[in-house]
């Protein structure tokens, strides 16, 4: 079988929890083949993974020109019917449509032409001037500059829209939102049935994410209903949808997911990567593993962390991860936070294992997570962990480590205190986090999953 996956900002071209996953998948199943479609930013990105025999990559540019002629004439007033119509489902949530949305989207892909900027742009201000009462009410008053914004977004994000994920007979979405554009393209143009899969919650990603752009409201309200309706018609057209927790699901609903084509496939570890941990560092350390982002709030870790240090002063920090393009200025403003604590930022490991092993307890301190790979693979080496309540977090660790509030460092100082206090409750927990990981959370459970499942999709 030739199953498409689609990936945005993840495999193969960067490292992570997801990228982990998606190796995972395609060298589990050599007797398939993928064709991996990845949206990225220019094209240009260099692989950050050697893929095996049975996979290749097709790289799908966010930025760069626009790819296709504006359109004209007759397809040029379709298109304005079709961008305000848009524009009225978007911006009005009690109204609007995922169903109608998805039809709309099937229009402009059947029309073949991008979003033509000035037409678009004049859409927008005309629907805005509409609701000046609405906007004046909350103190807004949108600009032309906004709208050129707007539009320029929704145009970028709806590229991949014109590059249909064809020729396979089924195509696996890892991700909602951009990435479901080339499966929905591949659906309506050659009736590909396609499995959307989420690690984390997209949608309260993005607007967890957009709170710390420099885009003015108008902007942001434009994007984040885009991504709504985009993600709520993805729940619709799939014809699976696997979570990676149960917490998702929902969010999913909610969003118009039908419950009946849901089934949850959590991540999975390899054991033989993860032989348990044999003693302890010299002095009380804490470690934590993951990719530098304001997703994983190393800010609360940090400061959680120079209370722990008031009271236990030989106590050390070990971060662990790398710093993903465009996120050097938040390394800096947590390396500045830092100060004179000990804490050291060591970059990517080779084998992460050795930055569970580095601490006596792996601390998770994001504001939002599907089912981190960070925990179970710390679980998996027997060390016990602190985590903060968020995604699937509780159903990962089900009482084999201590979960905190998110956003809460007096919290997370104190079940760290705990921690490296009791040596015999950490020796318990890691041994209780290892069982659990090891007899719920393996690789061979979700490959094996994902094996019965596209022939079923697509004989359904």
């Amino acid at each position: 079988m030739r199953v498409t996956m689609v990936t945005e900002g993840t495999y193969p071209h960067h490292h992570g929890g997801v990228s982990v996953w998606c190796d995972q998948l395609v060298r589990g199943m050599p007797e398939y083949r993928f064709d991996l479609r990845a949206i990225v930013g220019t094209g240009r990105e260099s692989l950050a993974w050697d893929l095996p025999a049975n996979a290749t990559v097709t790289p799908i540019p966010l930025w760069g020109a626009q790819p296709g002629r504006p359109p004209r004439g007759r397809a040029r007033r379709r298109f304005e019917e079709l961008f305000r119509e848009m524009l009225d489902l978007m911006l009005d949530p009690w109204q609007g449509s995922a169903a109608r949305f998805a039809g709309v989207l099937r229009e402009l892909l059947r029309l073949g032409a991008p979003l033509c900027g000035d037409t678009a742009v004049r859409c927008l201000l005309e629907v805005w001037a509409a609701r000046r009462e609405e906007y004046a009410a909350i103190g807004v008053v949108p600009t032309v500059h906004d709208a050129v914004t707007a539009v320029d977004l929704i145009e970028h994000s709806l590229r991949p829209l014109r590059f249909p994920a064809t020729g396979a007979e089924v195509t696996h979405v890892v991700a909602n939102g951009l990435a479901v554009l080339p499966a929905l393209a591949a659906k309506w143009i050659e009736g590909t049935p396609f499995v959307l899969t989420e690690h984390g919650v997209y949608l309260r990603e993005r607007y967890l994410g957009l709170r710390r752009s420099p885009y003015r409201w108008p902007v942001k309200a434009v994007l984040l209903s885009f991504l709504r309706m985009l993600c709520s018609a993805a729940y619709l057209e799939a014809s699976l949808i696997t979570p990676g927790n149960k917490y998702n699901i929902r969010w999913e609903v909610r969003c118009g997911a039908d419950p009946g084509r849901l089934l949850t496939v959590y991540n999975g570890v390899d054991p033989g990567q993860f032989a348990p941990a044999e003693g302890e560092p010299e002095v009380p350390t804490l470690s934590w593993a993951g990719r530098i982002d304001p997703i994983k709030d190393l800010e609360t870790l940090i400061r959680a962390f120079g209370q722990v240090h008031e009271e236990l002063p030989e106590a050390r920090l070990r971060i662990f991860g790398g710093t993903p393009a465009g996120r050097e200025a938040y390394l800096a403003g947590c390396r500045e936070l830092a100060g004179g604590l000990p804490i050291s930022f060591e970059g990517r490991v080779d084998d992460i294992r050795d930055a569970y092993t580095a601490g006596h307890v792996v601390v998770l301190s994001s504001i939002s997570e599907g089912f981190p790979y960070t925990l179970i693979e710390a679980m998996a080496t027997g060390r016990a962990t602190v985590a903060t309540d968020v995604g699937g977090v509780r159903e990962a660790v089900a009482g084999t480590g201590l979960v905190v509030p998110p956003r809460d460092p007096g919290a997370m100082a104190a079940a760290c205190l705990t921690l490296l206090k009791d040596g015999a409750l950490r020796s318990r927990l890691g041994a209780q986090a290892r069982e659990r990981a090891l007899g719920l959370f393996t690789v061979d459970k979700a490959v094996d999953s994902f094996r019965t499942l596209y022939p079923r999709v697509v004989t359904a």
